[in-house]
This record gives C-alpha cells, structure tokens and sequence, in this order.
C-alpha cells in the first residue's frame, strides 16, 4: 500500500467538549480551569513531547501569581514543584574585562524578584499534569497535532495528530498507523511559541491584522551542579552587555536553586544584524568573563537546551480568538521581556479563556467565536503585566543597548508612578527575519574554539538534550525552495542557518573544502531541539518548522 492509499483511509475520531494542544502552563492551566468550573466537561490535552514537560524550557524565575490564583494550596502540597525562594536579586552591565553592579534602588518595582520562586518549569508542569487529571482531564503525551480541522463554514473543529511510520522517503513502512481525529466544541491551541498550528490560524483568519510584528529572541540554557563554596541558593543574577556589542539586545541569567544547582542562560534578540553572529557561541564566550567563569570552574555541566521567546508584548499580540477555538499562552506571546517571565501569565491565559468557554458551553454554544476572550485580556491581569512595558523593547531596539536600556527605566518608571508614557505605544518595526545586513556590510565574528570546561560545541550540547528523533521519517523541516539556501542565502548572508541553528540542524558542506567547491545546504533534523529559530529568523522564510513523529525532540528533565 502506497501513503495516498494509506492517507485515504477515514480516521478514528474522539469528541470532546474542548481540545488543547500543548501541555504546557497554559494549556494545563485552562483544562484544570474547565474541569474546576464544570466537571462535567470532557476535556482532553494534546502533547507532543514524550512526557509532560520533556519539551518545557524556562530560565526559571517564576512568578507565582498565577500557580496562587489556580490552584491557592499549592504551597502546602508536600508535591509542590517549587521550594526556592529568590533570596538575592543582582544586576550587572558587563564589559570585556569586568563589570558594574547596577543599584536596586534604580529598579523599577515591577523588576524586583523577591517574592518569586527558582526552579524548573518542567516540574511545574508535571505537578499541574498530576492535579488535571486528578479532576478528569485526558492528556495524551507523545501525540502531535499535526493538523486543524475545519467545517463547511471554516470554523474550526479539532485537530488530527500525524501518521507515524512514514519512512524517509515518503513510503509507508511497516510502523504505519494513521492519525485520529480529535474534535471539539471549541480548540484551544496552547503550542508554545511559534506553534505549527497556531501559524495557521493566524495567517487564515488574519488575526495579527492590525498588529505590530511578532518580535522574538533566542533563549539558551545550561544547568550546571557547582561547587557547595559557590552556590548562594536563592541568588538571582541578571547581566547585559558583553559579549553583545551596543547594537545587538540581549543579556544573561544565573540561578541558584535546589541541591548546588545552577541555571544559566543567555538570550539574544533576534532582529540582530550581523548573519556571522552564532547566538550559541556568543552564551559560551558569555561563561569566560571573569566575572561569571569562577561560579562554574570546577563544576559539572548536566543539561542543554534552548527556545525561542515571544518578545513582541502588548502591541505584537495577535487577536486570540477565532471560530471555534482561541490562543493562549506563548502562542499568543505574553511574555513579559524586561522581567523575562512568561509562565504566570500563560496560566492567567489559560484561566481566563476557561472562564469564557465554559458560559458559551452551558449555552449549548459549539465552534463560534468567543469573543470575550479577546475583549477581556487587556483588562485582566495579563495586560496589567503588559502594557506598562511595552516600549522597553522597542527602545532597546531602536536607541541600542545604552541608550535603550535607559530610556526603557525610565519608561517603565513613569508608567509605574503616573501610568503615562512619553512615547505612547511604539512601533516594532520589521519582522526579525528582515534586519540582517550583507556579508558585505558587516565585520565577521570569529569565536574562540570551546575548552571542554566552560565552553562546548553544539554536538556535545545536544547530546545533554536528551533529543531523540525516529530516524526513519521525513525531515520536519521543510524548504519551500531547496534551492534558496545555496543560490540565495549563501552568498548574499553566508547562509546564516548555519550559525543561527543552536543544534547543527544545518550545514553548508562541499565537495572540496578547501577550494570551497559545489557547496551542498544539509539537513540533520534528528539535531533539531524544537526551538524554531529557523522558521523565525531566516531571511529568505524558507524554512517551515513542522511538528515530526509524536515524542519526538528534546527530553528535558528539569529544565
């Protein structure tokens, strides 16, 4: 039987009174929301990662706010995913051979981190997995939603996951089982960010018309177990600056939490201009300043990752509902940049929508539109969060680090004291593939080789990962042309996947490479962590981020 034959075949379908698609803090947030409102709503998560929380990534300083307003006992819960509490909170603008340690006092409130949690966000979710299927909720992990269903009228009703055991060539092979179908009232897609399905819905009914671009970084992240002479558990350290240059945003974090443990982290924004700039190498360079390489010179690197970060805020989210379903959480891209926090809000997200559904449930309401989703948010605890920050990005972006950073304290100052900004609302600008200049245009980076102590290489890094594809099935990354990566992106931006990618998914070989002949654009996309900075950043957006086989990816414990 050939795949046309096999795709031919009905699927089995399963209804609910609600989908979603995502096991992460929104998406569990909403169904334990439902079930708490109604229990008896049918309710079903989807998720792609092997296990709930093997494809979470967060810095994670979590503001519990949202974990208080869902579930109030979780303090008390022997169970209970987090128990560091931030203790210290520092910032430092750093320079090549040292660094200054800016003042509290300066901060905006809204900046403060004490009364926040460290810890991992994957076992936050897995704690709230445990509490919605304790209330009746199904979760499904290893099963991706590879597909939105529509009826006559395009509203949409569910999701269909993807066949497993296409071979690499297309064929069917002897693993072939079809997807089945999932339908609902109303679908809720709870992807994360840069979410397959969520791509859709936002291109087919227009929901970021009228919107500032999506703006987005890339986030990378070690966990490191340290010497018990350097660990201060609770300490909350931010930097930026170095190894940034002044036009390029970003900046670090270091977390001490649990048993001698580590997080550390760096994020660059990705409107960056230069295509030589490996954010990768730029979080290993990061870990040899000599005021960050003591915390880890004599400890052991236990895991690797990385993701993309919603950066766009308050004037880049799109509209959130649409006919028969909604976005929530980072598909939405409620993250609050200055405070690099996402999680609290994503729950929020997840609450508020399950309040509105389960009124147009009790209705006897089924694929239409819930409005009141949209029309609420801004007015919620979400937009509170929001809007008081929304031009730090944008000042950043536009004045350089500097200057940005400053006028964006300033920014948020007033907005904290007066809720008044001079600037009002400010514009993005371009999309974050469309910033990077010409080879020609720029002074290439060159990077240190890694020592194997502080500093790795990417093949090392994913091996931490724990990332595990089915070798056997088509690349999940899809060229619409093939031969855009050689004959366009190579000699115009020295093909910049190559560097962007912090996984090796791509590569440009050739046939002699010291001559430099018959470049060839290769594809490992068993390397692929599920990050989707090529689907964002590449400036031909030829490359087109699909979910692979369910359970495949990244298999993060803690991170």
């Amino acid at each position: 039987m050939n795949l046309e034959e096999a795709q031919s075949a009905p699927r089995e379908s399963m209804d609910y009174d609600v989908v979603i698609v995502g096991a992460g803090p929104a998406g569990l947030a909403a169904a334990i929301r439902l079930k708490q409102l109604d229990e008896t709503l049918s309710v079903v998560v989807l998720e792609k990662g092997a296990e709930v929380g093997a494809h979470i990534l967060s810095g994670a300083v979590i503001d519990p706010g949202g974990l208080d307003a869902l579930l109030p006992g979780w303090r008390e819960d022997e169970a209970r995913p987090l128990t560091t509490e931030v203790s210290e909170d520092v910032f430092y603008f750093l320079t090549e051979p040292n660094g200054i340690r800016l003042p509290n006092f300066g901060m905006p409130k809204l900046m403060n981190n004490h009364g926040n949690f460290v810890g991992s966000l994957g076992l936050v979710t897995r704690y709230m997995a445990a509490q919605a299927e304790a209330l009746g909720v199904e979760i499904y992990p290893g099963f991706a939603a590879a597909e939105l269903l529509f009826d006559e009228q395009g509203a949409v009703l569910g999701v269909a996951t993807g066949d497993m055991g296409i071979a690499k060539n297309g064929e069917v092979s002897e693993r072939y089982t079809r997807g089945m179908e999932l339908r609902g009232r109303y679908t809720l897609l709870a992807e994360g960010v840069r979410g397959s399905l969520a791509k859709i819905a936002i291109r087919r009914f227009a929901l970021d018309e009228g919107r500032e671009p999506q703006k987005y970084g890339i986030g990378l992240k070690e966990i490191w177990q340290v010497k018990p002479e350097k660990f201060r558990k609770g300490l909350v350290q931010h930097s930026f600056g170095w190894p940034l240059d002044g036009k390029t945003g970003g900046g670090s974090f270091l977390y001490h939490f649990d048993d001698h443990l580590v997080s550390v982290g760096f994020v660059v924004h990705l409107n960056y201009e230069n295509p030589t700039l490996s954010p990768f190498d730029e979080f290993q360079r990061f870990k040899t300043h000599p005021m960050i390489r003591d915390v880890f010179e004599g400890g052991k690197r236990l895991s690797y990752g990385s993701r993309a970060i919603t950066e766009g805020g308050w004037q880049s989210v799109p509209k959130l509902t649409f006919p028969g379903g909604a976005l929530i959480g980072c598909a939405a891209g409620f993250v609050n940049v200055p405070r690099i926090k996402g999680s609290h809000n994503a729950i929020h997200s997840g609450m508020l929508a399950a309040e509105k559904l389960v009124p147009a449930l009790a209705a006897g309401r089924a694929h239409d539109e819930v409005v009141e989703i949209e029309t609420s948010w801004r007015d919620s605890a979400i937009g509170a969060d929001l809007k008081p920050v929304r031009n730090v990005k944008p000042l950043w972006s536009k004045f350089g680090t500097m200057l940005g950073i400053t006028l964006g304290g300033m920014d948020m100052w007033l907005n904290q004291l007066f809720g008044w900004s001079p600037f009002g609302t400010m514009a993005h600008g371009k999309p974050d593939y469309a910033t990077l200049k010409p080879l020609s245009e720029v002074t290439p980076i060159t990077y240190p080789k890694p020592d194997g102590k502080l500093s790795f290489d990417k093949l090392s890094s994913v091996f931490l990962s724990s990332t595990n594809h089915e070798e056997d099935q088509p690349a999940h990354l899809k060229l619409t042309d093939p031969s855009i990566p050689i004959e366009r992106n190579l000699p115009i931006w020295g093909e910049p996947a190559r560097l962007y990618c912090p996984a090796g998914v791509y590569e440009v070989v050739y046939r002699d490479a010291e001559a430099r002949t018959e470049p060839r654009f290769v594809i490992n996309a068993q390397n692929c962590v599920h990050c989707k900075t090529c689907d964002i950043k590449d400036p031909s957006q030829n490359i087109t981020w699909t979910v692979p086989e369910g359970g495949g990816g990244p298999g993060y414990s803690n991170m």
